[in-house]
């Protein structure tokens, strides 16, 4: 029986400690020595010279005690402005990160690169410049980046990669890292690979994490950055959230700047050094806010989606879900919810919203927030036609008789994703299936369905729009949420959405 609601708002609770706040209760400050754990991800190439990779994710665990990470050039003031807001954004994180592992018992390097004379005489300075020289081990002022071993860069920044408008003088502009990152007494201040080195093997560090600016330059190339490290022997990981890019989008390959980051990072992880997120660290500031989305009448949606919101997403995943529900095929009231989610999940058919309610969704989708849409949300809009194209990734033209049963079994070309991790292979679905072929070019297919004598179509799909994460899948009859295996195909969509990781399935006994 649907709920007798209209139109309705709800926000599920977490436990007592999470529903107090934004932020939960910061946990207690680490025992020092006690071990850093990461979830690393990395891009391994499936065959020699396929140029075909699949994402492979372990856990790392690091002793502290040879552990070093290092602030690449967070400098205070960037010449280019939007440099200069994205770093001051991330800076206070980066802080948290550095008083973490400081407090596990590693050690923190500042190298804002070309500001040495503001730190004369200090002794974190003298720290690393007083350690024993260690010759002959060929540290370079830049290394450039070395075809025997990775592609070209996927971006191109030749131009100098600010993406402001009109471009920003080029000077330099800085005189110190960021003030919002504490230099503690025991941390060392150098740009130099060669006394970074020295101070690594006095202490015998062999692990080194790189967080700051920017990735396709500085971070990669410096005498202290991860291809020299990495040439040294070192272990290294990138914080992969903790980073930027100096990449202009209307350069090659003409994508918004957050998804020109996240390929350089793909580069990093598929030739040089896993990447990890801040997270495995500190935890996550605050519970993700997910805005569930439920306007439609056919599904039962109401009730399949509720109820997997609150047993998967709430009380597993500990993610904070609002709840926006509406029946009326013109008004979705509470659509504010979308504005400061950081998830976005629909399950919609066939609304004619007034353009201020159409708006919240089209500025989200143009942020490059993620998005998880289920079944009709390919045609959710009346006066937004084109949603399934430029949002989804791809075509919505009907689908087969509801009496034909569909089988469904992983694309050959994505049976390795992360996505699909803890799915058994092929099952059937109750769903009819849905034609949504071609999909746009930056759409990969995940899961594939056949009924009857008619051509297999994709019935799971991620997408990157505007450099956000999409994932969309064509199932959703309230049969499919009863089987475990689209139910962990909703929660791992969820999860890549969000970049967390995905965990393979519990071991059986």
């Amino acid at each position: 029986m649907r709920f007798p609601w209209r139109s309705v708002v709800i926000a599920l609770s977490l436990c007592t400690a999470l529903c107090s706040g934004d932020s939960p209760a910061p946990p207690a400050a680490p025992a020092a020595s006690s071990s850093l754990r990461f979830n690393a991800r990395s891009r391994h190439e499936m065959a020699p010279k396929s140029g075909k990779f699949e994402i492979v994710e372990r856990a790392v665990q690091w002793d502290p005690k040879q552990t070093a990470l290092i602030i690449c050039d967070l400098w205070d003031k960037h010449w280019c402005a939007g440099a200069t807001q994205r770093c001051g954004e991330m800076a206070p994180r980066i802080n948290a990160l550095a008083e973490a592992v400081r407090a596990h018992g590693g050690l923190i390097v500042h190298a804002p690169s070309d500001t040495m004379k503001f730190y004369e005489g200090t002794p974190q300075r003298k720290l690393a410049q007083d350690a024993s020289a260690v010759t002959s081990v060929g540290i370079i002022r830049w290394n450039k980046i070395d075809p025997a071993v990775e592609a070209p860069l996927p971006i191109d920044d030749t131009d100098g990669g600010c993406d402001d408008e009109p471009q920003c003088k080029n000077y330099r502009a800085w005189s110190r890292e960021h003030p919002a990152v504490i230099v503690a007494a025991q941390d060392a201040v150098s740009d130099s690979g060669q006394e970074i080195y020295n101070l690594f093997q006095q202490r015998g560090i062999r692990n080194v994490l790189y967080c700051g600016v920017h990735t396709n330059m500085c971070v990669l190339g410096r005498s202290f950055g991860i291809r020299q490290m990495h040439k040294l022997g070192l272990n290294t990981l990138l914080v992969r959230d903790l980073t930027d890019t100096m990449y202009n989008h209307r350069m090659s390959p003409f994508v918004p700047h957050a998804r020109g980051t996240d390929l350089v990072v793909s580069h990093v992880e598929k030739y040089w050094c896993p990447t990890v997120l801040s997270s495995d660290v500190l935890g996550d500031p605050r519970p993700p806010r997910v805005a569930i989305v439920i306007a439609e009448d056919e599904y039962h949606a109401s009730e399949t989606l509720l109820r997997f919101a609150t047993a998967e997403l709430q009380e597993k995943l500990g993610l904070r879900c609002t709840i926006v529900q509406s029946d009326s095929k013109t008004d979705v009231p509470g659509l504010e919810a979308i504005d400061d989610a950081d998830l976005l999940v629909m399950f919609m058919r066939r609304r004619t919203l007034p353009d201020a309610q159409l708006d919240h969704f089209k500025r989200y989708t143009a942020s490059g927030k993620p998005l998880v849409a289920i079944r009709t949300s390919s045609h959710a809009f009346q006066n937004w036609p084109e949603f399934d194209r430029v949002v989804l990734g791809c075509h919505y033209e009907n689908h087969y008789a509801n009496h034909e049963p569909m089988h469904i079994a992983p694309a050959p070309e994505t049976a390795n994703e992360p996505l699909l991790r803890g799915l058994s292979g092929e099952f059937a679905s109750a769903s009819s299936l849905y034609r949504i072929a071609p999909l746009e070019k930056t759409a990969l297919p995940l899961l594939m369905g056949t009924c009857a004598d008619k051509r297999a179509e994709p019935v799971a799909i991620a997408n990157i729009q505007n450099g956000g994460r999409v994932f969309y899948t064509t199932l959703g009859a309230p049969p499919d949420f009863e089987n475990p295996q689209f139910r962990r195909l909703l929660t791992n969509g969820i999860l890549w959405a969000l970049d967390r990781p995905i965990a393979d399935p519990s071991p059986k006994p």
